[in-house]
């Protein structure tokens, strides 16, 4: 049993067999892999991660507003994606309800959960604006929507957004064996935004990918992950920024 499986086991013994604890137990397992599709995965998913990480690197590094910028931050939104699908089939995922035996797409509870995190990182940034040291590394990230255009850096940081949660808790996810899935994608996901050598967006990346992750077990599929990315990204973009400014 897993460290997060035995928080699950304990959480329900405490709130009693009676409640479903819908929002941390996974919802039943609907799809299979063989071997051979399993190790399939495993050598897309690796070869996928050298190409996109590099890629990753020289996009953020492209000065803010810049074509250099847009073009390689579509290109890194195509190799995510394009290794996620060519590993193998990708899952939806499901959400239970309050009735038994039906599930329903995740949705309302995702965009909580980024709502939450926009909230976390917002009250952060109230104490990181009067950091000099903390506030330089995080406008080097929000720069491009400072001095960028919105109406593109808003879709084209969402087409990323979509295309890395199809990677990192799609294909990654589902070429690592249980149960250390949420550790190893977290953990990847945070090593290959590290090569960026910003500290604040390593940051960032560690307290998303653990939430998407546990997200993507809870609900088996990758709609909550993507929602849980989106709406923290579009907070990020448009509330940061000014509050920044604002503070500091």
């Amino acid at each position: 049993m897993s460290a997060w499986d035995a928080v699950v086991a304990r959480a329900r013994d405490w709130v009693g067999k009676g409640s479903q604890l819908s929002w941390v137990v996974p919802i039943e397992r609907d799809h299979w892999e063989t071997q051979r599709e399993f190790q399939h995965r495993r050598k897309v998913t690796v070869v996928t991660l050298a190409v996109g990480t590099p890629v990753l690197r020289y996009a953020l590094s492209r000065k803010p507003g810049s074509r250099e910028f847009y073009a390689s931050t579509l290109v890194l939104a195509g190799i995510w994606a394009g290794g996620a699908f060519a590993s193998g089939p990708l899952h939806a995922g499901w959400s239970s309800t309050r009735n038994p035996g039906k599930n329903t797409r995740p949705v309302v509870r995702p965009m909580a959960i980024g709502a939450g995190a926009v909230v976390f990182f917002a009250a952060g940034a109230a104490v990181i604006a009067r950091i000099p040291a903390l506030r330089r590394p995080v406008l080097a990230v929000l720069n491009h929507a400072r001095f960028g255009s919105l109406p593109v850096v808003v879709p084209l940081t969402l087409i990323t957004g979509v295309g890395e949660e199809f990677f990192f808790r799609g294909a990654l996810y589902a070429a690592t064996k249980q149960p250390h899935q949420i550790a190893v994608t977290t953990a990847v996901y945070t090593v290959a935004t590290g090569i960026t050598g910003n500290p604040m967006l390593v940051f960032a990346a560690g307290v998303l990918g653990l939430l998407v992750a546990i997200e993507r077990r809870t609900t088996g599929g990758v709609q909550g992950p993507i929602i849980i990315h989106l709406t923290w990204s579009t907070g990020m973009l448009l509330v940061l920024p000014p509050l920044i400014e604002y503070r500091r």
